[in-house]
């Protein structure tokens, strides 16, 4: 791995002492701080009391604006006030156009630059190390620390910063770039390309932030039009920043200028790169480049301009390969061990047949291969689970047995699906959610209510009051039948407790619990015994958009506005875990089949993978050219689909880190990605009012994992959607929000109608 700053740095005790700087390889500088003496090129000497000369000035303001960059006020003083220059006359020449820099300081080595620094012979051993600091600082920061060959030219260094307060130079600058990429051979030209709109965006800034209006709108309509139709959006929200006091209210923004992009380019086009603003002395693009971006270099063939697309378009540039080789146990936990028994209607059917046995057969082989150890599965305890009661344990076992009668899927064997339509929704449907059983169906609504209905003829009851619990037998068998109480049954019942539209739900594994996230900021836990809320969970503070139960529930997770996931326990009222490091709202969120890690989807256009053990994020996905709203991992856990509002779904194989299938159809948001139970087909619902069906095991399957140069970037995408597609179904005029697969490969989908 390597980056901008791939020089080394060596230093000890005895080089801190007598220190060598270098520039072009022909002046040697070196002190004694014990003797105080110093032998180089003859300081000058200022008159007594009297002030610094004209062309001193300027040397000591582009220290002194330096020094005050990096918030280094002792230094600024003690420079200043061995100079004997004062604040008026420092203002008053880096505003002035002699010493706000139109033009280089004179001389190309550290001896003539700083043989033109004018101070008292009693202060020169303390000067000289405060000016000594800076040239080192700029060389470690060029990255060529080391060798003499390699320095940079320290008046050049210097006379970026007195450049730097003219705007006039911004246009030249960006346009003498842009001429030489457009120049460069097309291996090169795709991966140098991918500066534009990092510098464009920081470029623009800059001038508003120094309240350059004028230079800015003129920047912004010269060069905005060569940028990438996927940051049009962004662009439109730049060209509302005029003023400096507009920085400050957008967060995203303010995010963009204190991160640092990634590029990821090949060594022989960042030479290339290099060498130009170097020759052409173009510091203003290249402390830009030091200061804001992260360029990743890799060693090997320049990238494509469609693998380069394949993987742009986020907020933050791509992720940092570094990041995406991390170790990630993307396999299933073994299962407990159950013991199924036979159904007495399987075996009398069996039995009037004539013929063996064999669901008893397929049973057995089901338990066998979920007591198998995945190699790549986490350690049963690497984070605490909440025991098997044995309701959860009746549960897994009509959960296998409904498994023996699930429906194979394949290209020749397509779901069924029906679809839930909400009718005169005028609440506003915002979130929807299935218990795993499909038994029963949650909406969330804009009008702050939380609505549960029965799928299935069983109707929804309360808990008997307690005066009425305290007359049941609890020893008899049906007891969990007689603490309902028959009079509150009903379909449907409504949960009110938000003070804001709720925007996501989710019901817990054992269907007894039922989340809620909202516009209040809170997310709230429901009993469906009691349909009361049990908690209210307070730690985002602006709305939260998504929430999910862990599979194995008590953890649950939760994203919002304030651009971070958090991790939470049920019987916790503080959150376990905060994920952070999105530069925009967390949209969607989702666990792991392992519960090992938490997906999240964010505006950012990227997502993340986050350890639930440390914190750690260990994947960043790039690729989506829109904010991400639907996420779903594979069955076996090992991949991973997205979707966004740019219509696309996007596989990602999780163990490489890599983007592996691009799936396109969708004209609208895709607001929901479900695989099936035996991770065959993948189904995604969109705005644009249809469902479509992949061949997501076909997808999967032409991946070949032997090619994958993860150490390069080189990502080769097959076109093949139209392959891989299996099926449309519109809806009248219904846009999907939800989709869910029962256990037997039922689809289901929700909407609420659109009569507009």
């Amino acid at each position: 791995m390597a980056a901008v700053q791939d020089g080394q740095m060596e230093l000890d005790a005895e080089k801190e002492t007598k220190p060598e700087i270098l520039s072009d390889g022909t002046s040697n500088l070196s002190g004694n701080t014990a003797s105080g003496t110093l032998s180089s090129s003859p300081l000058t000497a200022a008159p007594a009391g009297g002030a610094p000369k004209m062309e001193d000035q300027q040397t000591l303001i582009a220290v002194l604006q330096f020094l005050k960059r990096n918030k280094l006020t002792d230094s600024v003083e003690i420079l200043r006030r061995e100079a004997g220059l004062g604040e008026d006359q420092e203002d008053s020449q880096a505003t002035d156009g002699s010493g706000g820099g139109k033009g280089d300081v004179d001389g190309g080595d550290a001896n003539s630059l700083l043989s033109r620094v004018s101070i008292t012979s009693a202060a020169a051993p303390q000067s000289v190390i405060i000016f000594h600091s800076i040239i080192f600082f700029y060389s470690y920061r060029f990255g060529k620390v080391g060798g003499a060959d390699d320095q940079p030219d320290v008046s050049v260094v210097l006379s970026a910063y007195s450049q730097q307060g003219d705007p006039s130079l911004y246009q030249v600058y960006y346009s003498g770039l842009k001429n030489f990429i457009e120049s460069v051979l097309d291996c090169h030209r795709a991966e140098l390309s991918q500066l534009f709109y990092p510098l464009f965006v920081h470029m623009y800034l800059e001038l508003v932030y120094n309240n350059h209006e004028n230079e800015a709108k003129a920047f912004f309509e010269k060069f905005s039009g060569d940028q990438e139709c996927y940051y049009q959006d962004d662009l439109r929200v730049l060209c509302g920043l005029t003023k400096k006091e507009h920085l400050k209210g957008n967060e995203v923004l303010l995010d963009f200028r204190t991160s640092r992009f990634v590029l990821r380019i090949s060594r022989d086009s960042y030479q290339l790169l290099k060498r130009h603003l170097q020759e052409r002395h173009n510091n203003q693009i290249w402390n830009i480049i030091q200061e804001h971006l992260y360029i990743d270099i890799f060693d090997g063939m320049p990238r494509s301009k469609s693998q380069i697309d394949s993987m742009s378009g986020s907020l933050a540039g791509e992720g940092k390969r570094e990041v995406n080789k991390a170790k990630v146990f993307h396999g299933l936990l073994k299962e407990p061990e159950i013991e199924v028994p036979l159904d007495d209607e399987d075996d009398e059917a069996e039995n009037e047949e004539g013929k063996p046995k064999k669901k008893k057969t397929k049973k057995d082989s089901l338990g066998s291969k979920s007591k198998k150890q995945d190699p790549n599965a986490p350690q049963q305890n690497r984070i605490p689970l909440p025991e098997l009661k044995d309701s959860d344990k009746l549960d897994k076992i009509m959960y296998m047995k409904e498994s023996t009668k699930r429906i194979r899927l394949g290209p020749e064997n397509l779901p069924s699906i029906c679809f839930y339509t909400f009718l005169n929704a005028y609440q506003g449907l915002t979130a929807v959610d299935f218990t795993d059983d499909s038994s029963l169906l949650a909406g969330g609504f804009a009008d702050s209510t939380v609505r549960v209905w029965s799928v299935t003829p069983k109707k929804l009851r309360k808990v008997k009051s307690a005066a009425d619990l305290n007359m049941i037998d609890k020893e008899s068998d049906d007891v969990l039948e007689r603490i309902m109480d028959e009079k509150t049954a009903s379909e449907s019942k409504i949960l009110y407790g938000h003070s804001g539209p709720v925007y996501g739900v989710s019901f817990s594994p054992d269907r007894n619990y039922l989340l809620s996230s909202s516009e209040d900021g809170t997310v709230r836990l429901w009993s469906l015994l009691t349909f009361t809320c049990l908690v209210g969970y307070k730690g985002h503070n602006y709305p939260v958009w998504d929430t999910q139960f862990s599979p194995f529930g008590y953890y649950f997770v939760s994203g919002g506005h304030d651009r971070v996931a958090r991790l939470w326990a049920t019987d916790h009222y503080q959150p376990l875990r905060i994920f952070a490091g999105h530069l925009a709202d967390v949209t969607c969120t989702r666990f792991h089949p392992n519960s090992n890690y938490v997906a999240t989807g964010s505006t950012d256009r990227t997502i993340r993978l986050w350890d639930v053990l440390n914190g750690n994020c260990v994947r960043i996905f790039t690729g989506h050219k829109g904010p991400i709203h639907s996420l779903a991992f594979s069955p076996n856990g090992k991949f991973l689909a997205s979707g966004s509002t740019d219509g696309r779904v996007l596989l990602w194989d999780i163990g490489h880190g890599l983007m592996i299938g691009e799936l396109k159809g969708h004209t609208d948001t895709i607001y929901s990605l479900k695989f099936s139970r035996d991770g065959e087909i993948l189904a995604s619902g969109s705005m644009d009012n249809t469902v479509r069906l992949w061949n997501s095991m076909k997808a999967f399957d032409e991946v070949e994992t032997d090619d994958f140069t993860a150490t390069t970037g080189h990502i080769h995408l097959p076109d093949n959607s139209q392959e891989l597609l299996l099926g449309t179904y519109h809806s009248k005029s219904t846009p999907v929000t939800h989709l869910h697969f029962t256990r037997r490969n039922l689809l289901l989908a929700a909407g609420a109608y659109n009569s507009q």
